[in-house]
């Protein structure tokens, strides 16, 4: 297998759990504290009337004066929109998964999202605490605070080691002996330094790894996985619920403060499934995980469309009741995304590509991931404001519902699997296999394999 595949994907490298590694990818994760709070603070600010007041006067007096207007179409601006884009997301998951021991690589890189999970819970508190700030100084308030979490990850980023395979790729092969020696707390790191070594030679051999992304059909499945995964992330709805959650409480009757607090009660929330994510994730598995979270985020959005559908109209507001079983809603919701689509978004594919497509499949598939942001952001509400509730989620419905089909059928399980032996997954799956040419059949240089990947699939 051309990366210098061993024929066990089962391997597991010696070594143990450092306090290096530990603090190093605690620090490296940080930086989705950035993208999390710019997420966070856009949705809460553009709820704030005085911010409304000053930039967008228009959807302010929709909001408080027009009341022919239906409550879908308040909010409907092509340029009150906006996510925050950090420069980290290729990088961090990359360099995650790259240091973190294999068997329990899927906690080190859930870490990422858990920290950008922090940082719209903490955009959600700023914005609740500070709208009240006399003086129209609120939303200035908030939006300042981005500042804080770009402070700690660039102060940080100079404490951080470079990873064995980059260090290998500058030629620095001794170095990074040393350094996965340290980040392993173990002197015998020879037969995952080899495994690295032997990889990273076919990876310099490579010339244009991104036509061999595109065009090559043994990385046909790679680049099926580069395009859907983010795709589907951001098909999930979680905007909904994410940048736009004060939004959608001001639509449907919650007042400004209410709203805002509701944001910081989601927060939480995902906090805490993204905690259950990072103790879950190399136990259950990635598949298992895509699967009960699709489940839990399909049910709660076919019964929030239909209360809206039914309840709330184009004029008026919900009753007191069902805004808070739309919350309790959004908040089962919100934990099924953290546990599923919102750690696994970034995790699978910074794991599944071989080294030698590694870094330029990570780029395709974040930049994807913008593309798709911007393209929903642009339109989210004014599909909201011509389709009302069915757009918002009973269209998402139909996305989760697909999206956790394509995963259970096509996607290859690669929980406690080393790096540089996933691409071993792709040549026994049982559609991918035709697909890149084996036919189904092992191939002949690793007599065994498919016994050997028996227990892998054993773990779906």
């Amino acid at each position: 297998m051309a990366g210098g595949i061993a024929s066990d994907p089962n391997v597991q490298y010696n070594g143990k759990i450092t306090g290096f590694v530990i603090s190093s990818c605690i620090i490296a994760a940080l930086g989705g504290a950035i993208f999390g709070y710019d997420i966070g603070v856009s949705g809460g600010v553009t709820s704030m009337d005085p911010f409304l007041r000053k930039f967008y006067p228009d959807v302010y007096t929709k909001m408080k004066e027009d009341t022919k207007i239906s409550n879908y179409c308040k909010f409907d601006s092509r340029v009150l929109l906006g996510i925050g884009v950090g420069f980290a997301n290729q990088a961090i998951p990359m360099y995650l998964v790259e240091i973190a021991p294999s068997k329990y690589r899927g906690a080190f890189n859930n870490g990422f999202h858990f920290s950008l999970s922090f940082g719209i819970l903490l955009a959600s508190v700023v914005n609740y605490g500070t709208q009240k700030i006399k003086g129209d100084w609120g939303w200035r308030v908030s939006i300042a605070v981005t500042a804080l979490p770009a402070l700690v990850i660039t102060l940080g980023s100079f404490f951080l080691p470079e990873t064995p395979n980059s260090l290998i790729q500058n030629n620095d092969d001794q170095k990074a002996k040393l350094v996965l020696q340290r980040i392993r707390g173990t002197p015998n790191v020879e037969k995952e330094l080899n495994d690295l070594l032997e990889a990273n030679s076919t990876s310099k051999t490579t010339e244009h790894p991104l036509n061999l992304l595109l065009f090559r059909k043994k990385y046909r499945p790679q680049l099926v996985m580069a395009i859907a995964i983010p795709l589907f992330q951001q098909s999930t709805g979680i905007n909904v619920v994410g940048s736009y959650a004060p939004l959608l409480f001001r639509t449907i009757g919650f007042g400004e403060s209410a709203s805002l607090l509701s944001s910081v009660v989601i927060g939480v929330v995902q906090i805490a499934a993204d905690a259950f994510a990072i103790v879950t994730v190399d136990k259950f598995g990635r598949r298992s995980l895509f699967f009960w979270g699709g489940v839990v985020m399909l049910v709660p959005f076919l019964v929030v469309g239909s209360i809206l559908l039914a309840k709330l109209g184009d004029h008026g507001s919900l009753s007191e009741g069902y805004s808070y079983i739309v919350l309790v809603l959004l908040c089962v919701y919100s934990a099924g995304f953290s546990f599923s689509w919102g750690p696994l978004g970034w995790l699978v594919p910074s794991e599944i590509f071989q080294l030698e497509i590694r870094s330029v499949a990570q780029g395709v598939t974040v930049a994807l991931g913008f593309v798709f942001t911007f393209v929903l952001a642009q339109t989210l509400l004014s599909l909201l404001c011509r389709f009302k509730a069915g757009i918002f989620f009973f269209f998402f419905a139909g996305w989760i519902l697909f999206m956790t089909g394509f995963v259970h059928l096509l996607l290859p399980e690669t929980k406690n699997v080393p790096l540089e032996k996933i691409g071993l997954l792709w040549k026994e799956h049982w559609f991918w296999s035709r697909i890149i040419g084996e036919n189904g059949k092992q191939n002949s240089d690793y007599p065994g394999l498919a016994l050997e990947l028996i227990w892998i699939r054993g773990e779906f």
